[in-house]
């Protein structure tokens, strides 16, 4: 797994276009590498994974309008392994707010796996703020609530996952 081929990737696209998500994808490689350290888990396809989970925000990039999916399809198209592509797919729950949008089916493309390497990445991005900040679950889930809205769609997906994301981190860290 080329974690330095993600890198580069993602900073291709996110970089100049969308500054502050590649400040936080940045530390969410640098934290899921920590994270899977931690636990003694080969580290490279979550960091690969975690490069990459942002890039489908990058307007070139877009079909859907949903990130997930949409950086997961453009990531199979460039020949990625299944797994960094299936962990990039369903980042951070994403099958509530698939849900609600309407796009389930375009979301089953790809396989949900529940684990260590998703555990790793949904507690790394759940604990990084939107400029690379170091946040705890609570602290993400109000940054993104109170940036969106609470009656909006992303608001009220953040407030529904917020229970799972806690233990994510929880498993990770091997916190009580």
């Amino acid at each position: 797994m080329d974690t330095r081929a993600a890198q580069l990737l993602a900073e291709r696209h996110l970089a100049e276009s969308l500054p502050l998500r590649w400040q936080h994808s940045q530390m969410v490689a640098a934290t899921a590498a920590e994270y899977a350290g931690g636990i003694g888990l080969d580290p490279a396809p979550v960091v690969a994974a975690a490069w990459l989970h942002d890039v489908g925000y990058a307007p070139a990039l877009r079909d859907t309008g949903f990130h997930p999916v949409d950086g997961a399809r453009f990531l199979r198209r460039e020949g990625w392994p299944d797994q960094v592509v299936d962990l990039v797919a369903h980042h951070s729950c994403s099958r509530v707010e698939a849900g609600l949008r309407g796009l389930t089916s375009e979301l089953a493309e790809f396989e949900d796996v529940p684990g260590t390497y998703r555990d790793v990445l949904w507690a790394s991005d759940a604990t990084t703020g939107p400029d690379g900040t170091r946040l705890d679950v609570k602290g993400r889930v109000c940054e993104v609530v109170e940036r969106y809205g609470r009656g909006s769609l992303v608001g009220r997906c953040m407030l529904a996952i917020a229970p799972e994301l806690e233990a994510a981190v929880k498993r990770v860290t091997r916190t009580p």
